[in-house]
C-alpha cells in the first residue's frame, strides 16, 4: 500500500510541483489553507506523514505546536525557506522528522520521505510527543520528552513494588501528580488516595490530623475521630512537604513505616493499618539530616525508592508542547477559544527560568488566555529593567572571564532571576506573601530564592 501523505503549501505553484513529482509514489492530499488541513486532521484518520511548509513572511509556529498536540504521533517534515537559527531550533524542539530547505527539487523531498519511511521500518522511535494519562476529573499525568518518559517508566515499576516512595523536586514540578500516577498504577488503585500537606497544617494539629484522637484527649475533643492513616487503610497516603514535619511526629511516622502500628491521641492501645506511604519534599534532605532537622532513620525508611522530577528549566524542550496543552485545557475549562503561540512568545517562554515550574507555566498560559495580550506576557517574562540585590544593575561584565559558555549562560540566568525577584520584592515593600503571589511561586519557593541569592531590602535614606 502506498504511504498516505498530507501536504500543506500555500504557494499553489509549489503545491502543484510537489503533486507532479511525488504523486506517482505516494497517495497525496493537498492543502493550501491551514484551517482546511486542521479540519481534516481533527475529523479523519491521520496520514502516514505530513509535509508542512513554513514561510519567512508568516508565523507558522502556532500551527506546528497545534498539530503536535492534536496529532502527537504524526510524523512531520518541514519545508522551510527560513535560515533563522531561532526558527529552526524551535522547529527541531517540536520534534519534526526532517527539514528540507527551499529552494529544493523533488528528489530532495523524496529523499527525506524515504529516509523517514526506512526509519519506521527499522522501528526507530519518533521524537517524543505529548502523552496525557487522565488520573481523575482534574488531574492528568503529562509528559513529552525522553527524560519524562523514563520517569514514567520508573514510576510504573515502583508502583507494583508496594514500598515507600520518596519524590524529590522543586515546588510546582508536579510531585502530587506523580504520586497519584504511582497510586493509579499500583494494586491499591481502587482504594483511597489521600494527600496531607505537612507544611500547611499547624504543628500542634498535625498529629491529630494524621493519627486521630479519642474523646476527651484534649479540650474540644468531644468525640472520637479517626486520623488520615485509619481512613486510608488499604490505600495510599501522600505526605507532601515531609521535610517540614516536626521531630516529634517523625518518630511516630517511623513506627508506622516499621510495623504499621500507631496509637490515637489519648489512647494507649496500638492500631494496625495497611497503608502505602508516598512522601515528597522540595528541600535538600541530606542537608536536613546534617542539620538534625530530619531523622536519618526515617529518611532511609521513606527511601524505599526515590523519584526525582527535573525542574522545567532543565527540560525546556517540553515547553512549547506543554504550553499548547495548558492552552487547550484552560480554553475548554473557561469556554474560550484557544490563542496561538507566536514564535516571539514561544521564544520568551523558552528563555524564562521558570522558578515556579509547571504551575507557573500553567498560570502564565491562563493569564495569556484571559488577557489576550502577547506583549503583556512577554514583558512579564522578560522585564525590560532588571536589578541585582539592592538595586545594582545586572551587566554581562559580572560573569567571570574565562568561564565556559554554559557556565556564563547559567550565571547570567541566575542574575536575571535574582534581579527580577528583587525588583518585585522592592515593588511590594518586601511583603513576601505579596511578592510570591506576583511571581506566581509558592511562599516557600520565594524564601528559598531569597536565601539562595542572599537578597536583602535596599537601605532607606533617613530624614
Amino acid at each position: 500500500m502506498q504511504p498516505r501523505i498530507h501536504i500543506l503549501e500555500p504557494d499553489l505553484a509549489v503545491l502543484d510541483y510537489l503533486r507532479l513529482t511525488l504523486g506517482d509514489k505516494y497517495v497525496l492530499s493537498l492543502f493550501s489553507e491551514e484551517q482546511t488541513l486542521m479540519d481534516r486532521l481533527e475529523n479523519k484518520d491521520a496520514p502516514d506523514l505530513l509535509l508542512l511548509a513554513l514561510h519567512s513572511n508568516r508565523d507558522s509556529m502556532p500551527l506546528l505546536t497545534h498539530i503536535r498536540c492534536t496529532r502527537p504521533n504524526l510524523p512531520v517534515i518541514v519545508l522551510s525557506c527560513s535560515a533563522d537559527l531561532r526558527d529552526l531550533e524551535m522547529v527541531i524542539r517540536l520534534g519534526v522528522r526532517a527539514i528540507v530547505m527551499k529552494p529544493f527539487v523533488g528528489s530532495d523531498v523524496e529523499q527525506a520521505i524515504e529516509e523517514h519511511l526506512a526509519a519506521v521500518e527499522k522501528q526507530v522511535p519518533a521524537a517524543d510527543a505529548l502523552k496525557e494519562i487522565p488520573l481523575n476529573e482534574s488531574h492528568s499525568f503529562v509528559r513529552s520528552s525522553k527524560r519524562m518518559r523514563e520517569l514514567e517508566s520508573q514510576a510504573s515499576l515502583v508502583a507494583r513494588a508496594d514500598i515507600p516512595l520518596l519524590i524529590l523536586g522543586e515546588s510546582g514540578t508536579g510531585k502530587e501528580i506523580l504520586a497519584l500516577y504511582t497510586h493509579k498504577m499500583s494494586a491499591r488503585s481502587q482504594n483511597i488516595f489521600l494527600k496531607v500537606n505537612c507544611a500547611a497544617v499547624p504543628a500542634d494539629l498535625l498529629e491529630s490530623e494524621l493519627f486521630g484522637y479519642e474523646q476527651g484527649a484534649f479540650t474540644g475533643a468531644v468525640k472520637t475521630k479517626p486520623g488520615k492513616f485509619e481512613v486510608c487503610s488499604g490505600g495510599t497516603i501522600f505526605l507532601d512537604e515531609i521535610g517540614e514535619m516536626p521531630a516529634m511526629l517523625q518518630a511516630k511516622l517511623l513506627q508506622v513505616l516499621q510495623d504499621g502500628t500507631f496509637s490515637r491521641l489519648g489512647s494507649r492501645s496500638p492500631m494496625k493499618v495497611d497503608v502505602r506511604v508516598i512522601a515528597a519534599t522540595n528541600i535538600n534532605m541530606k542537608e536536613a539530616m546534617a542539620n538534625k532537622t530530619f531523622r536519618e532513620d526515617l529518611y532511609y525508611r521513606l527511601n524505599g525508592f526515590t523519584l526525582s522530577i527535573p525542574a522545567l528549566r532543565d527540560r525546556k524542550d517540553e515547553i512549547p508542547v506543554l504550553a499548547e496543552y495548558f492552552m487547550r485545557k484552560s480554553s475548554k475549562k473557561y469556554g474560550r477559544d484557544p490563542l496561538p503561540f507566536s514564535t516571539a512568545l514561544l521564544n520568551g517562554l523558552m528563555e524564562h527560568s521558570w522558578p515556579g515550574n509547571l504551575r507557573e507555566l500553567e498560570n502564565v498560559v491562563n493569564r495569556y488566555l484571559v488577557l489576550g495580550e502577547e506583549r503583556a506576557i512577554l514583558e512579564e517574562l522578560a522585564p525590560s529593567v532588571a536589578y541585582q540585590g539592592a538595586g545594582v544593575p545586572v551587566v554581562a561584565d559580572a560573569v567571570p572571564t574565562g568561564a565556559g559558555l554554559k557556565s556564563m549562560v547559567r550565571n547570567l540566568k541566575g542574575d536575571a532571576e535574582s534581579a527580577a525577584i528583587a525588583r518585585v520584592l522592592e515593588g511590594v515593600g518586601w511583603n513576601r506573601k505579596a511578592a510570591a503571589n506576583d511571581l506566581q511561586i509558592s511562599y516557600k519557593a520565594l524564601l528559598y530564592k531569597i536565601k539562595q541569592y542572599d537578597l536583602q531590602p535596599a537601605p532607606r535614606d533617613r530624614a
